[in-house]
């Protein structure tokens, strides 16, 4: 079992915890790539795939994603388990909190993956969420917010790693 995690990262946030679910995790087990570098390529080669996304300003996506956005909605994840994670500021920006999150949900549902790690909100403050399941008691994936909840973010992530590491295990 080898996963592919794929993240962008503007202010080195998003892969701080990309490299924390892939240590959490183990790097035996999980390839890390930061998609300015890497691109998206690299994602027919895994069945299991972690995505890491930020949600800037109002909504928007980060600068790496927003550039590669095109290329989303033609990613071959048809019946691959995939794993979403998030990064926002519920305190700064409550209305758009982990916006990019949901956008990236979005659009990769129409290619039918078998999405893994609803994370439950729980915990946060914030308005309004493009990232909530249809019941609006969960986050379509792992929510972080490093700016008024940094205290937080490494217990999160290892309960999250724990989480899909059991749900890929129950799929297998």
């Amino acid at each position: 079992m080898k996963i592919g995690l794929f993240y962008g990262s503007s202010t080195c946030y998003t892969e701080i915890v990309a490299e924390k679910i892939q240590a959490t995790i183990g790097a035996e087990l999980v390839d890390i790539y930061n998609i300015k570098e890497a691109g998206l390529s690299k994602i027919n080669d895994y069945d299991i795939l972690i995505f890491g996304i930020s949600t800037w300003d109002y909504g928007e996506l980060q600068e790496d994603w927003g550039a590669l956005w095109h290329e989303v909605c033609g990613l071959s994840v048809q019946n691959k388990l995939v794993a979403l994670f998030g990064l926002g500021d519920q305190d700064g920006y409550g209305e758009w909190f982990v916006d990019a999150l949901g956008m990236l949900h979005i659009e990769l549902q129409p290619q039918s993956p078998r999405f893994i790690g609803q994370w439950p909100v729980t915990g946060y403050q914030f308005e309004a969420s493009k990232a909530l399941t249809d019941d609006k008691q969960h986050f379509v994936g792992l929510a972080i917010d490093e700016d008024s909840q940094y205290e937080l973010s490494d217990e999160r992530i290892e309960q999250w790693c724990l989480q899909i590491l059991e749900e890929i295990q129950a799929q297998l």
